[in-house]
């Protein structure tokens, strides 16, 4: 990927023009990373910077909700791996003067372009997950890792979505800490009480009726649905309760022969994609979480926020720097344990007083993760700017 000549001078910049930064992500579907890519072009300052969007395909749940004044620039390749010609050709028609790849799974695509084109544009990676996770094929497990060495450098910082990603990138990729930052999602803002108030039409969520437990996340491998329902199958046979699950992917059809093979159909509501999940999480009595890897479970922070009580696994990364006090504000049980799972629920939904002390404490540590320390945060590792001091934490 090394140019075989001299890159392009970008074309100088007005003073009072803001940096024009594009977004490069596979499509912009129900993903906590696509959520966080469309917060940015919402609401990013416009007098510092100017957002557009390229995507290899203009598809997805959230695409109608990229703001009007945001190019969107579709690449229209067969699939991600062979998008890097035609982002290369866009960025050298385009010339923007960032590039921000917002995907694990997009960055050797972004940096190759990057190369392909010469382009002389700040070149920015964002990785959200762990590095190393067993839902990934063994072929892809073999080239992604010393791809990522190789590529990763090239960028002129690369953002984790928490300190655990961080230590990560640097211990198997060698990142020097200068090419880091830990960077936050935006999680919490002003407008989370008003639509956690929205109304909600669904039976289970009456007074009287039984306790509702949610799960929110793709309905993919590695969110461990079948951990989940054995948790939730152990909590019915001990007490009344339902479960309403928020996600769609491609397990929803062998999630719901389980539901109906363990007897469950009756208190299991798989309900899809919903753009606003925090209507049901405050009206919720807790969240389970059951993945075996993570970057940051925007979910639990979001639950945390509504004060929902939530009982997550203990994987990499995330939940452990999400619950920051096990035992006060959440409950973390090791991946895979559904009778741990099961067991601190139902100590929850016994307990009206130990749920709403959780519920309260969950609420103030979800402070930590404001929107607006975030967007500052983001802005600064766009830009080039030095981090915003005391907004980001430590790795």
């Amino acid at each position: 990927m090394a140019p075989s000549q001299a890159a392009p001078q970008a074309p100088p910049r007005a003073p009072d023009r803001p940096p024009r930064v594009m977004f490069f992500c596979p499509t912009l579907g129900d993903g906590g990373a696509d959520r966080v890519v469309l917060t940015l072009l919402q609401r990013l300052d416009r007098a510092r910077v100017a957002p557009e969007l390229a995507l290899v395909r203009r598809a997805g749940a959230l695409v109608a909700d990229v703001p009007a004044d945001v190019p969107v620039h579709e690449l229209g390749s067969r699939r991600l791996l062979a998008a890097a010609p035609d982002l290369a050709r866009l960025l050298r028609r385009e010339r923007p003067d960032v590039l921000f790849s917002t995907h694990g799974g997009s960055n050797i695509i972004a940096v190759a372009a990057h190369a392909l084109a010469r382009s002389p544009a700040r070149l920015v990676l964002s990785e959200r997950s762990a590095l190393v996770r067993a839902d990934r094929g063994a072929v892809r497990r073999a080239l992604e890792l010393p791809a990522k060495r190789l590529t990763y450098p090239r960028a002129d910082l690369v953002t984790a979505v928490s300190a655990g990603v961080s230590r990560e990138l640097a211990a198997r990729l060698g990142l020097p800490p200068g090419k880091l930052r830990t960077v936050y999602n935006p999680a919490v803002d002003d407008e989370l009480a008003a639509r956690a108030a929205e109304p909600v039409d669904h039976p289970w969520l009456t007074p009287g009726a039984p306790p509702v437990i949610i799960a929110v996340g793709r309905l993919v491998e590695i969110k461990d649905y079948p951990t989940l329902l054995g948790a939730f199958a152990r909590i019915r046979a001990a007490r009344p309760a339902r479960l309403i699950v928020l996600g769609e992917g491609p397990l929803r059809g062998a999630l719901e022969a389980r539901v109906r093979a363990a007897g469950l159909a009756a208190d299991v509501a798989l309900l899809g994609f919903d753009k606003n999940p925090l209507r049901y999480m405050a009206r919720a009595r807790l969240l389970l979480h059951a993945s075996r890897a993570e970057g940051l479970p925007g979910a639990l922070i979001q639950a945390m926020a509504c004060g929902t009580p939530v009982v997550s696994t203990d994987c990499d990364f995330g939940p452990r720097e999400v619950i920051a006090r096990p035992g006060h504000d959440g409950f973390l049980v090791p991946v895979g344990d559904a009778a741990a799972l099961a067991d601190r629920a139902l100590a929850l939904l016994a307990d009206d007083a130990l749920a709403r002390r959780v519920g309260e404490a969950a609420r103030a540590s979800a402070q930590r993760f404001t929107a607006a320390a975030a967007l500052a945060q983001y802005e600064a590792a766009i830009t080039g700017a030095p981090a915003p001091e005391g907004s980001g934490p430590a790795w």
